[in-house]
């Protein structure tokens, strides 16, 4: 493995890969880098594929560009041109948390260059024509009483004051927050309840989760020290802005092969559990839903070989 950077459209970015062989482009997700998928980047190389894992637009040593040029479009295109500079026509792309939003995108917006997909963590979420995500979030949890969603208080100032002030707690809170080795009453449920912050609703006795290695955990410290989280939070605030910018694709189905992983206790479930089980119904070519027993959202991190193995099985069918 090693990294390199490779000029696109408009942003340089800096990339993780190995290998020779069809491309297979991973996208990470929040707070996370190319450098999360270390495991699959290997495994891929060594069964005769070229892995790319870029760090997305506005995380790690990728160009920095401003916080509100982080649409779905932007990262969209970030992918096809990352297919392009890499000399390639086409590739499989996988996504884990934000990067599965981003690869589910790829995939519906290019299929002539994405000719197969995988998305971990995060299903694919059908465009809703009754409204923006933002209010339709608010609308859930006033019903349920719950408190916000955080997508929904990434929207407010004070979250990313407060992911700012402190990065290395900001960072051990949310991976172990939704890591499946964490004790289920100590797991966050992704609501917040009323009058408390993101990272005042997780323990301070937050600790890294077994896989993590604190010599790799300071790697991310160390990229959002240096990057910041303004960009990244960029996505999130993005949310509604690209719920407009995709009506265009109101309706449309996903038709390439494509495969779903998640975790068993991942909290993601706990409010994308309906879009989970729609997501046969707009993934024409759905080969599988694989639930990893235990596992929580950091799956390729926290089960590396059986994610090796779901992405090989995969792969081998195309």
């Amino acid at each position: 493995m090693h990294t390199r950077e490779i000029k696109t459209d408009g942003l340089t970015q800096s990339v993780l890969e190995a290998g020779r062989g069809p491309l297979v482009i991973l996208c990470h997700g929040f707070p996370e880098l190319s450098v999360s998928w270390r495991a699959q980047v290997e495994a891929l190389a060594e069964a005769g594929y070229h892995a790319v894992a870029p760090d997305m637009r506005g995380y790690g040593r990728s160009e920095k560009v401003p916080a509100a040029h982080h649409t779905v479009l932007h990262l969209v295109s970030d992918m096809v041109d990352l297919v392009r500079a890499l000399g390639e026509k086409t590739a499989v792309i996988v996504g884990h948390d934000f990067g599965s939003y981003v690869a589910w995108h790829c995939a519906l917006l290019r299929p002539d260059v994405f000719t197969a997909v995988v998305g971990m963590s995060v299903p694919f979420q059908a465009r809703n024509p009754a409204g923006p995500p933002l209010a339709m979030m608010k609308a859930l949890t006033d019903r349920l009483g719950t408190g916000d969603l955080y997508i929904s208080r990434f929207q407010d100032a004070e979250a990313l004051v407060e992911f700012t002030e402190n990065v290395e707690t900001a960072l051990r809170k949310c991976f172990w927050a939704y890591d499946g080795a964490t004790p289920e009453g100590q797991r966050s449920t992704g609501f917040i309840p009323d009058g408390k912050t993101l990272l005042e609703s997780i323990s301070n006795r937050a600790e890294l989760p077994p896989w993590l290695a604190e010599r790799w955990f300071r790697e991310y410290v160390r990229a959002f020290e240096r990057g910041g989280f303004a960009r990244p939070f960029g996505w999130y605030r993005a949310i509604d802005r690209n719920w407009q910018l995709t009506a265009f694709a109101q309706g449309k189905t996903i038709d390439v092969p494509s495969l779903f992983i998640v975790g068993e206790v991942d909290p993601v479930r706990r409010y994308a559990g309906p879009a989970e089980a729609a997501q046969k119904d707009w993934l024409t070519d759905l080969r599988g839903q694989i639930e990893l027993k235990g596992a929580g959202h950091w799956i390729q991190q926290e089960r590396p070989d059986e994610v090796n193995a779901a992405l090989l099985g995969f792969l081998s069918g195309l």
